[in-house]
């Protein structure tokens, strides 16, 4: 015979599921990644960037408790040294930014990794990963 939920069930869960619903966290992953992207050659961050760093400090300001990792990459394209600098000066505009959105310098600790970390030719070279928790 088939389960049919009656009011009894439904009475009996409502309160389960109201808790859930109340909950904003219990889905969350235990250390969020925030990419942030760039056009070759800078380290500018425009609007869409700014929007995920302010999203990254919203949820670096609720957990108080968890470090918050800058990590920066350019492509391979070009010189190897200009990589490098161009991976720390990206990483260190995302920890300014993360610092003026209201999260304590001290927090952040940031790498720049150059070329070395690179996944794919293109824009997933040319990346931050704000890593929360890591």
């Amino acid at each position: 015979m088939p389960f049919r939920p009656s009011l009894v069930h439904a009475a009996l869960l409502s309160p389960i599921a109201l808790g859930l619903i109340g909950c904003t966290t219990w889905w969350r992953q235990e250390a969020p990644d925030y990419p942030v992207f760039f056009v070759p050659g800078s380290a500018a961050l425009n609007e869409t960037a700014k929007a995920v760093v302010q999203v990254a400090a919203d949820y670096a300001k609720q957990h108080t408790r968890l470090n918050v990792v800058v990590n920066g990459y350019a492509d391979q394209t070009g010189n190897t040294g200009a990589n490098n600098a161009l991976s720390n000066e990206r990483a260190k505009a995302v920890t300014d930014q993360l610092v003026t959105d209201g999260v304590a310098r001290e927090r952040i600790h940031y790498n720049a990794n150059g070329p070395t970390g690179s996944l794919l030719s293109g824009q997933a070279d040319r990346r931050v990963d704000i890593v929360i928790g890591g």
